[in-house]
């Protein structure tokens, strides 16, 4: 990460009202101050994207600025974030949501290099571009919140930082958001009563239509081109509420999402499988009618639309089927449906993103891990493969 922003001058262009003349390419190169060329700010490694912006009159794709929650802070979330950070190299610009000492005491954890500055606003950037920016829009004292427990003011500290990365995206100073994991029931010691980030980020964006997706990259396991990405048409919530929570309409949201989605990877004509809720796809209503009443209906609706959408499948066979590259997308009924077989194949490459959002927003798939916090021992490759998923939707929104 030393050499995250190494050669990254902010360059700010103004042509109106300006009659001076236009800098040589090499002066723009050498200089490091702000000038003044069109009403536009972008971040420019000299001296090639400053050439490309002087000769064609458009500036290009600059690596996106990330905003990284540090999550509950009892648990493994700072240690992932710093250890990530080691790892990560220029393809995003950090900004760190959260407590400075936290950030520190993890550094030291870990015995990490990095240098942090504290700012005082999403849109601002650090003077000196090896160091890392460190924004906290609270006040909380959490210095004292122990390590592996949950505690009301890790709670509120993991809302607060969460509300105000949200509306930075919102407000355009930041182009995603990579989450460190919360603890549910310190946010609920807070006062805070929602299941998860999923909910808080639908709240806080105005969406009705939203799905919790787990998407993992190709590789030899996953052999799909844009690798397998499933979301739940139910979230958090208990396994007996599932069939009430069911509908016709929530499950061809999620269908359109997954879609959607896959779009966005780039595949011309996603294959979405969709799950049954009953064992053996209910066994033509033997175990339940859900597959005949509401989901058969769904999918038929999707297919009108002209997408190659297949189900209700028995889950078991489908998830296999995914896995083996048939499926690129999956629609699945309840969280553990989707959650268990991904988890099961690459734990720690298995990426949360919250679907139908204005803003891209990821985060590892894994929790606090309250027993190993604060102890060195947490694996940053979650965080790291949220990172490089956030840094890839930018680019694919940039285009």
């Amino acid at each position: 990460m030393a050499n995250l922003r190494k050669g990254m001058p902010r360059l700010t262009v103004c042509l109106r009202n300006d009659t001076r003349e236009v800098p040589s390419v090499s002066h723009l190169a050498d200089s490091q101050q702000s000038r003044r060329y069109a009403a536009l700010q972008v971040s420019l490694p000299p001296p090639t994207r400053i050439a490309h912006l002087v000769m064609t009159g458009t500036p290009p794709q600059s690596p996106p600025r990330i905003a990284i929650t540090l999550g509950d802070i009892a648990g493994i979330g700072p240690e992932v974030v710093i250890r990530a950070l080691d790892q990560a190299g220029s393809e995003f610009r950090p900004l760190i949501v959260g407590d400075m000492n936290i950030l520190q005491r993890a550094a030291q954890l870990t015995g990490s290099p990095l240098q942090f500055v504290a700012v005082d606003h999403a849109s601002c950037g650090p003077e000196d571009p090896n160091t890392i920016p460190c924004w906290n829009p609270t006040n909380l004292r959490l210095d004292d919140v122990p390590a592996g427990g949950d505690d009301a003011r890790a709670g509120e500290a993991a809302y607060q930082w969460l509300i105000a990365a949200t509306d930075a995206a919102l407000r355009g100073e930041i182009d995603a958001i990579v989450t460190a994991p919360l603890s549910k029931a310190a946010l609920h010691l807070a006062g805070r009563h929602y299941p998860g980030h999923t909910e808080i980020l639908a709240e806080r964006c105005g969406v009705a239509e939203f799905a919790m997706m787990l998407h993992m990259p190709h590789s030899e396991t996953i052999t799909g081109p844009w690798g397998i990405s499933v979301a739940h048409v139910t979230l958090h919530t208990s396994i007996a509420s599932v069939p009430g929570l069911l509908s016709q309409e929530r499950i061809a949201e999620t269908i359109q999402l997954v879609h959607q989605f896959v779009s966005r990877l780039g595949a011309a004509s996603p294959r979405v499988g969709v799950c049954a809720l009953n064992p053996h796809g209910g066994e033509r209503g033997l175990f339940g009618d859900e597959e005949s009443r509401l989901i058969a209906p769904a999918v038929e609706q999707c297919r009108q639309q002209g997408w190659n959408i297949t189900g209700p499948l028995p889950a078991d066979t489908l998830m296999q089927r995914a896995i083996g590259g048939e499926f690129d997308g999956v629609a699945a009924m309840y969280h553990d449906q989707g959650h268990i077989a991904l988890k099961l194949i690459g734990f720690r490459r298995a990426v949360n993103i919250t679907l139908g959002l204005p803003i891209v927003r990821t985060s590892p798939s894994h929790g606090t891990a309250f027993d190993i916090a604060w102890q060195g021992k947490a694996n940053p490759d979650g965080m790291l493969q949220a990172l490089e998923v956030a840094t890839r939707l930018c680019q694919t929104s940039q285009r």
